[in-house]
């Protein structure tokens, strides 16, 4: 524990000893039901009422973790709600990124075009999945259920055409037949389900019974650095946010659909939300056993050559003080 923490006290003090602070927080979030805790701490306040006086949050909408990791390489954002995968990748590649917190578990679905034929994972052979982006969370999830299940994606010399579409989009892209179907967050699945869609694997059966992280809270460690009150703030607005969700489901609900329809145009119904929530748990915390096992898939998948050093990777030091 010495070890991790002492850096972060170095970098308070030097925080704290002259660095210009910085006036706005850029902020990105993806309009999906994982990133609840973004979308109401966004939608109700949460997160700018913790900020440190006269910093300014900036929010930017994001539709997969690809854009995140460009935006983070090209210092266009400093923190942002992002899945494991695409985070560690960005990790491993030098980016200056850190995590800070979890987000959500679980969320994720597989679900299949009604008139696809496919009712069972193992009925993909031959068939177009969707997933958000390459080397996403759910792309590598996907690619773990086919090993599972006897198949293989097209670029491992197997039978199944995996396709990156935005998750919004993925409702058009059903019922215009260009995929059959999609591992996708929610509230996406229970959109598409209403649509006619089937379920075909729930958020328990995508991966370690549904104890696994889906979105974490990520930060650019030289902001941090230079921005110690402001991270902290963020971390307090998370929090809050979490809280409110877990307080009152039809108050997340509002938020959540309000927030997406202010990114999107679309609105998720009450219906569509009520199930997506329930297929979510929003949390801070973060299982670090099957983020590791994570990282594991995430090699497999072919998307790193190695693992990262999870101290290093993920401190959640200061967001288990603030939830004491």
């Amino acid at each position: 524990m010495t070890r991790i923490l002492l850096p972060l006290l170095t970098l308070s003090l030097i925080a704290t000893a002259g660095a210009q602070q910085a006036k706005e927080l850029r902020l990105g979030v993806f309009p999906n039901v994982t990133h609840a805790a973004g979308l109401v701490g966004v939608q109700r306040g949460l997160i700018q009422k913790n900020l440190p006086d006269g910093v300014k949050l900036i929010v930017r909408e994001f539709a997969n973790g690809s854009q995140i990791n460009e935006a983070f390489a090209a210092g266009a954002i400093d923190a942002a709600y992002v899945g494991p995968g695409p985070a560690m990748n960005a990790f491993m590649r030098g980016v200056p990124i850190q995590v800070i917190a979890g987000a959500a578990n679980a969320g994720a679905v597989l679900v299949a075009r009604g008139d696809s034929g496919v009712r069972s994972v193992k009925a993909l052979g031959g068939k177009k999945v969707a997933v958000p982006t390459r080397g996403s969370t759910q792309d590598i999830s996907l690619r773990h259920l086919l090993h599972e299940n006897g198949l293989k994606a097209t670029d491992e010399n197997g039978t199944v055409t995996i396709v990156p579409i935005d998750p919004a989009n993925m409702p058009a892209a059903f019922a215009s037949k260009q995929v059959d179907a999609a591992l996708v967050q929610e509230p996406w699945g229970a959109v598409m389900e209403t649509q006619g869609a089937k379920l075909i694997a729930n958020e328990k059966a995508i991966w370690a019974d549904g104890n696994y992280t889906t979105t974490v809270l990520t930060v650019n460690t030289k902001y941090a650095a230079a921005n110690a009150d402001t991270v902290r703030g963020l971390l307090k607005g998370h929090l809050a946010a979490i809280d409110y969700i877990k307080g009152s489901n039809a108050g997340a609900q509002k938020a959540v659909a309000e927030q997406i329809y202010a990114f999107t145009g679309k609105r998720p119904n009450t219906n569509e939300l009520f199930k997506a929530l329930a297929r979510t748990k929003v949390t801070w915390e973060i299982n670090l056993t099957t983020l590791g096992e994570y990282a594991q898939l995430n090699r497999e998948a072919g998307f790193a050559r190695d693992v990262p050093d999870l101290g290093k990777f993920v401190d959640l030091s200061v967001i288990r003080s603030l939830a004491k």
